[in-house]
């Protein structure tokens, strides 16, 4: 059956706690536009958990939220953070006879009687898996020395270890030095301590090849970060025993000042761990908007996929629903297409909404390098007056000008040069933008080049 629903995750994450009730809310967008999509949570366990409300509607292209609850709880969970023995069902089904307007006081009575009725109706039904996460959980993992259970959780609760209390991150941190890995993994997931005592003791940073430059990303200590980008061997691409750079812990952290001393230190924007990703697809998973503004600003290509799964930036912030960072890495690829078909209003439209004007796809192409080659000089002219870098070069080493020359526009090669290109940049194999029109045979152009000083 087709896909009805939309959810903001597919794992239930229970902020765990003893002896209180936990909530975490779950919420739903239809992806029908014309009928009600009705909805009916299950649960393995009902003794353990309620459902608020266990069954609704959605109006069309429109959300709706249910919360689980776990109820007080005695004892730790027999295992975590995955919970094997707790699972969820959530059925759907289109109700166009039901209507968006029943009252809210009876629409679960109603709804749930509705799929009783017919037990056999289609439905598109999705599999929830839980997990019980939180500090709690956390620090008690810390104490234990389970890194299986530690990773766990901050791999699902990033805000976990960034959000404690300086008390509650102090005392972790000295549980945690007990086990160098544990110690790391915190770390990289945005543990704030009085780091200065021993911030570069690399007997807590060997096992995971983390350079200081590593660790001053990981703590965001920009100054620090600053200086070791100038000293430090190996410089700014020094990698870890995950093939990540300091670019990628400062991303993966949110620490955008540490990011921005790191990229104008010339750090590779796309560079990729050993599991394929970069900062950019590290950022756009934890919804960081301002990293990845920033990083799209310095010319970060959002379609780079992943090792596993070719998942790219695009890909995993749709997947978790980070629906402002999906808008904004696709305005780079919009800004490349309405470049390349010369559509001026959709191109104005799009940059004045903040679109960056140095995005550049796989190859290295940015806006201004298509719309060149395409011939488009009002769509040139409009990029370079906002900033585009009219000498910014692709993956073979050409110029906005070299492309120009090669789709053989006379006004878009003269609109580069009076906009001050540079007429004898050369490309990988050491071509100018001369050199090209004279191997093309393009008269007008060689005289023009010719006239204004190009050289071949």
């Amino acid at each position: 059956m087709e896909k009805l629903i939309e959810l903001s995750d597919h794992e239930i994450h229970v902020d765990f706690a003893l002896g209180c009730k936990c909530r975490t809310n779950i919420c739903l967008r239809s992806l029908t536009s014309t009928s009600p999509v009705a909805f009916k949570v299950q649960t393995s366990s009902p003794h353990k958990f309620l459902v608020n409300p266990p069954s609704g509607l959605v109006a069309p292209l429109s959300s709706a939220t249910f919360q689980i609850v776990l109820k007080p709880q005695s004892n730790l969970p027999a295992a975590f953070p995955r919970s094997p023995s707790d699972r969820f069902l959530l059925k759907t089904a289109v109700a166009p006879e039901l209507g968006a307007d029943l009252p809210e006081s009876t629409q679960s009575e109603i709804v749930n009687r509705w799929f009783n009725s017919a037990p056999h109706r289609p439905t598109y039904d999705v599999k929830l898996k839980v997990y019980f996460v939180g500090p709690f959980l956390l620090t008690h993992a810390v104490g234990e020395g389970n890194f299986e259970a530690v990773r766990g959780i901050v791999k699902r609760q990033h805000s976990v270890v960034s959000e404690l209390s300086a008390p509650d991150a102090e005392s972790l941190y000295r549980v945690a030095t007990q086990s160098p890995e544990i110690m790391g993994l915190l770390l990289e997931a945005g543990l704030r301590v009085d780091v200065r005592r021993e911030l570069y003791d690399d007997v807590k940073w060997a096992s995971r090849g983390w350079t200081k430059l590593h660790v001053a990303a990981a703590f965001d200590q920009t100054e620090e970060v600053e200086q070791l980008a100038k000293e430090e061997c190996g410089g700014v691409e020094c990698r870890d025993k995950e093939g990540r750079t300091p670019l990628h812990l400062a991303a993966s952290k949110g620490h955008l000042g540490g990011a921005r001393v790191l990229v104008s230190a010339g750090a590779n924007v796309d560079a990729r761990s050993k599991d394929g990703r970069t900062a950019l697809y590290r950022a756009a998973a934890n919804g960081d908007r301002g990293m990845v503004e920033m990083l799209l600003g310095a010319g970060a290509d959002p379609t780079i996929g992943d090792v596993d799964h070719c998942r790219s930036a695009i890909d995993v912030a749709r997947d978790k629903c980070h629906w402002d960072i999906v808008k904004i890495l696709e305005r780079g690829e919009a800004v490349l297409q309405a470049a390349r078909r010369g559509e001026i209003e959709k191109l104005e439209s799009l940059l004045e909404k903040g679109a960056t004007t140095n995005f550049s796809d796989q190859y290295g192409l940015t806006a201004l390098h298509v719309a060149a080659i395409k011939g488009n000089k009002d769509a040139v002219m409009i990029l370079v007056e906002l900033g585009a870098d009219v000498d910014c070069q692709d993956g073979e080493g050409h110029t906005p000008l070299h492309l120009a020359v090669e789709g053989g526009s006379v006004e878009t090669v003269e609109v580069l040069i009076n906009r001050g290109a540079d007429m004898n940049a050369k490309n990988k194999k050491g071509g100018t933008p001369l050199c090209i029109s004279k191997l093309l045979e393009y008269e007008d152009i060689t005289q023009l080049l010719q006239g204004k000083g190009g050289l071949p």
